[in-house]
C-alpha cells in the first residue's frame, strides 16, 4: 500500500469541494473515525466506520449545500497528517460562513483512519444585500 502523501491530502481535500462522497470514501479506512469540530463531547461528535463517517459527511453538504474549504495547506509526516483550510459557505439563514481550521489525520495502511476537526468559533457574517 502506498503512503499518505501531501498529494493524498490535497485529493482528499478537492474531494471535499466536489461533493464527491465516492471518492472521500476511498481514502478512508473501512473502520474509520471522524470526530466533528461541534457535538455534546469533549471530541465533538464521533462517528465509527465507514457507514457512519458516510452519512456525517454528507450532512456537510445538507447542512451547507455551497462548503468550500479553500485555502488548503497539508502536512504528513510518518502516519500523521495536518489540512489547514478556511472553511466557507451559507448558512440556512442566509448568514455567510468563514472561519479557519484544521484537519488532524491519523493513517493506515495507506488511508485515513481518523479524521479530527478543529474550527474557529466565529459568528456568520450577515448575508449579502440584495
Amino acid at each position: 500500500m502506498n503512503p499518505v502523501t501531501v498529494h493524498t491530502l490535497e485529493a482528499f481535500s478537492a474531494a471535499w469541494n466536489r461533493h464527491d462522497i465516492e471518492a472521500l470514501m476511498s481514502f478512508m479506512t473501512d473502520d474509520c473515525v471522524f470526530e466533528t469540530a461541534a457535538g455534546p463531547d469533549a471530541c465533538g461528535t464521533r462517528h465509527v466506520g465507514a457507514a457512519a463517517v458516510r452519512k456525517a459527511f454528507a450532512m456537510a453538504w445538507e447542512t451547507v449545500p455551497d462548503a468550500q474549504w479553500r485555502n488548503g495547506v497539508h502536512h504528513v509526516t510518518g502516519d500523521f497528517g495536518v489540512s489547514e483550510w478556511t472553511f466557507t459557505g451559507t448558512a440556512a439563514d442566509g448568514s455567510r460562513i468563514e472561519v479557519n481550521g484544521v484537519d488532524l489525520f491519523t493513517f493506515r495502511d495507506g488511508k485515513i483512519a481518523l479524521k479530527n476537526v478543529f474550527r474557529k468559533a466565529r459568528p456568520n457574517l450577515p448575508a449579502p444585500a440584495r
